[in-house]
């Protein structure tokens, strides 16, 4: 693959520092020790600038090219996931219950590979804007940031971001014009009846009658409420009642996501869910208490942008290993608020066959770190050409 020379040089420092990263994993907006580090590094690189604290641990750093011009920014999220590890490598987290098994340490270290590359060679006009992002697995980081105004104060005209993914053969990109990533929204239901003796059931309100009657109406939302045209996922998660086999309970809990692409979809969704509970309230005489979270839009690719990211992928990966068309993922993603802002791309790296993200045996193919940065790299010197 002809990834960028320079790059490849330091490719054994990149999996030093993903492993680093990897060993110290950090949750949420607490990502202190990950900036600290990140920052040290751009330090080292020289960027012109480096702006930290912003979403609490986030950090955007400035790299200046030859003369003036338009500034691109390159997003890689920093956060860890509140689970244990169960790798068994020498570089596996020291910390108990979290770990990075997402992938966000190999995305910080692509980004930080480019930034090496783009502050020594500043092959290109204008400015790039390096932005580490924390809170993206929970919190929505990318809303803070951008409520926090990097988009205005550093005047991004574009924004670009890489997630890696395993399965899809190593190198491969895949991408997507418009809708790549779906809406991502929780609910959480309480129902309270009256509980009692198990032989006893006519002196109780059950509860767990409630919730079943609950979480099977919920399937006629996508079978009988929803245009099968477009893309829409309701899921129940989790019920959680019950302490033993005699004893009908007084509450249980109920649990779940929806995911859409479409804004009327998305309303439908809601609406029925808040009927269906004040039906199931009325029918088996309980309580239903329906808490309604408004999580991440959908993530939208830019048709333009997307088309320049697809190019600059087939330049280092080749033509046999891009993928503009992919279907559209039900997963979600809070790069989405950047692209809410600005026009943009967000394009998935294929890293092998393993363990899937999000998994206890998952681990980051430190192979592809120079060939994500290669991506990002290019990308700012094809979109921001030094002028003649």
């Amino acid at each position: 693959m002809p990834i960028v020379n320079r790059i490849a040089d330091f490719a054994k420092d990149m999996q030093g520092w993903r492993r680093h990263l990897h060993q110290h994993p950090e949750l949420g907006f607490e990502c202190h020790e990950t900036a600290a580090f990140v920052a040290e590094r751009l330090r080292e690189f020289g960027v012109d600038e480096i702006h930290a604290g912003i979403a609490t641990t986030g950090i955007v750093a400035i790299i200046n090219g030859q003369g003036g011009g338009p500034t691109i920014g390159l997003r890689a999220d920093m956060d860890a996931l509140p689970m244990p590890e169960e790798t068994g490598l020498e570089y596996a987290s020291v910390h108990d219950g979290k770990m990075h098994a997402c992938g966000h340490d190999g995305h910080t270290t692509m980004l930080l590979g480019a930034a090496r590359y783009l502050a020594e060679t500043r092959n290109f006009s204008g400015r790039v804007a390096l932005i580490f992002q924390p809170a993206e697995e929970d919190g929505g980081g990318g809303e803070v940031m951008c409520d926090e105004g990097i988009m205005d104060t550093f005047d991004i005209g574009e924004v670009y971001a890489l997630h890696n993914i395993p399965d899809l053969p190593m190198g491969t990109f895949s991408t997507t014009l418009g809708p790549i990533m779906a809406a991502a929204d929780d609910f959480k239901i309480n129902i309270k009846g009256l509980g009692g003796h198990g032989a006893y059931p006519q002196e109780t309100r059950d509860p767990v009658v409630a919730v079943i009657a609950l979480a099977s109406a919920f399937q006629t939302i996508v079978s009988r409420n929803h245009d099968t045209r477009k893309m829409m996922v309701v899921s129940v998660t989790q019920i959680h009642t019950g302490s033993a086999s005699n004893v009908i309970p007084e509450v249980a809990v109920m649990g779940g996501t929806v995911r859409t692409f479409d804004k009327d979809v998305k309303d439908m969704a809601k609406r029925r869910i808040s009927e269906i509970c004040r039906g199931i309230a009325e029918t088996y005489d309980v309580e239903v208490e329906l808490t309604y979270n408004d999580g991440y839009p959908p993530t939208i690719n830019d048709a333009d942008k997307v088309a320049l990211a697809a190019a600059v992928a087939t330049e280092v990966s080749g033509v046999d290993n891009v993928v503009a068309d992919q279907d559209s993922e039900m997963g979600a993603e809070d790069f989405s608020y950047m692209l809410e802002k600005r026009p943009g791309a967000y394009l998935f790296l294929g890293q092998g066959d393993g363990p899937g993200v999000h998994n206890t045996g998952y681990d980051f193919n430190d192979e592809i770190s120079p060939i994500g940065a290669s991506f990002f790299a290019r990308m700012v010197e094809t979109r921001q050409p030094v002028k003649g």
